[in-house]
């Protein structure tokens, strides 16, 4: 199925309802039945109908048959953010006295949870450089159950061999869930790699309107159907049938914008390339990039986002350039219509910032919908301004 016909017709029932060209929201909290049979099968599994939409919702569906079809995925739920995405395909997946192997500085929500919440359970986990298989292998112990990856994570775009990470831990039994959010289904496909669960935030390019959140966990229908059953329905953390509209809008366009975004992010990576004021740049597909050879061999493409560094090691020169900007604007997240930049130093108390560590300098910069020429002018006009007293 290509994808033209994934975004515009699976699931769209449209003589269901009135042949209506966009699909309803289906604003309802609960289901009327007609047969008291019918209400027992839908109380004996909640998964196979709909009885309350805090589980399935028609919108909801829609939006989940697209979804699961993007990823190659039997099946896949959608949250109200990604952070419930994570947490549910892990929660569901560990048992207490188990460990978990990370890449080294997941998601911040991720790592919370990792350092927080499930030692609380005597779950442990080890973080490792998970660029190469030997230190996913060299950090297993004989109770490790989850390994979770992060490819491209999303500041230094460290990649991991997901084909080997998957067979290494299919031999041993270990579930793997990957935030695929950097690539998009579009862009990159770890289900067909081996991966058990691929993760996204919807809330990213899949609304890319900066106006809602959703979280995207795919994987077999057995996985999601489990987790369904648990986490989904204890916790509530299922998406909204408005929210779910919202996506489904995103979804029509998403092509569209990922073409524009990646054209647009590599005129914006030569112009930073070739500037005196940068001292470097971070992004995938550049030959330049340490993992390039593998960021080609998994990936279909790039999208919007690329770190770089001012060559100064002046955190107020630093400071000065991103608040100089006019049109770029300051904020967390990415995948929307508008170009945002965020200092990694804004994440830290200025007494702690250190010019000698290269992460404490960058800069990561999301490219949007805007033209080229127009983010450009404005990264010059902030470097100028970037040395004034």
């Amino acid at each position: 199925m290509n994808i033209s016909q994934i975004i515009n017709e699976l699931g769209e029932d449209r003589e269901l309802y009135f042949n209506a060209v966009s699909p309803p929201i289906m604003q309802t909290s609960n289901f009327r039945f007609s047969k008291v049979e019918d209400f027992h099968n839908a109380f004996e599994d909640e998964m196979g109908g709909y009885l309350y939409s805090r589980g399935l919702n028609p919108t909801v569906d829609i939006l989940r048959k697209k979804l699961a079809a993007l990823d190659e995925a039997e099946d896949c739920l959608v949250f109200n953010s990604g952070a419930a995405a994570i947490f549910a395909g892990i929660f569901a997946n560990v048992k207490a006295g188990d460990h978990i192997v990370s890449v080294a500085s997941p998601y911040t929500w991720a790592q919370r949870m990792f350092d927080v919440i499930l030692p609380r359970f005597g779950i442990t986990t080890t973080y490792i450089d998970g660029t190469k298989t030997e230190n996913w292998i060299a950090a297993t112990k004989d109770n490790t159950s989850f390994y979770y990856l992060e490819s491209p994570n999303s500041w230094d775009y460290a990649l991991q061999p997901i084909r080997e990470v998957a067979a290494f831990a299919r031999s041993k039994q270990i579930t793997t869930l990957i935030d695929n959010s950097y690539c998009t289904p579009l862009y990159q496909r770890p289900i067909p790699m081996g991966i058990d669960m691929a993760m996204q935030t919807a809330t990213k390019y899949i609304g890319g309107h900066s106006d809602t959140l959703g979280g995207v966990l795919s994987g077999t229908h057995a996985m999601m159907k489990k987790i369904f059953n648990s986490e989904y329905l204890n916790i509530g953390s299922g998406i909204q049938p408005f929210n779910a509209w919202l996506l489904i809008r995103g979804l029509r366009t998403l092509s569209a914008r990922i073409e524009r975004i990646t054209r647009t992010t590599n005129e914006v990576l030569q112009f930073l390339k070739q500037h005196p004021k940068v001292e470097s740049v971070l992004f995938p597909l550049d030959e330049s990039f340490p993992q390039y050879e593998l960021a080609k061999e998994q990936m279909q493409g790039a999208c919007g986002l690329l770190t770089f560094t001012l060559a100064t090691r002046s955190r107020e020169e630093i400071v000065r350039f991103c608040e100089s900007l006019r049109h770029i604007m300051m904020a967390v997240s990415w995948g929307g219509h508008e170009s945002l930049i965020i200092p990694k130093c804004a994440g830290l108390k200025p007494a702690d910032f250190d010019a000698h560590k290269k992460d404490h300098r960058y800069i990561r910069l999301y490219v949007g919908l805007e033209d080229a020429q127009h983010l450009t002018d404005d990264i010059e006009r902030a470097l100028l301004d970037q040395y004034k007293k």
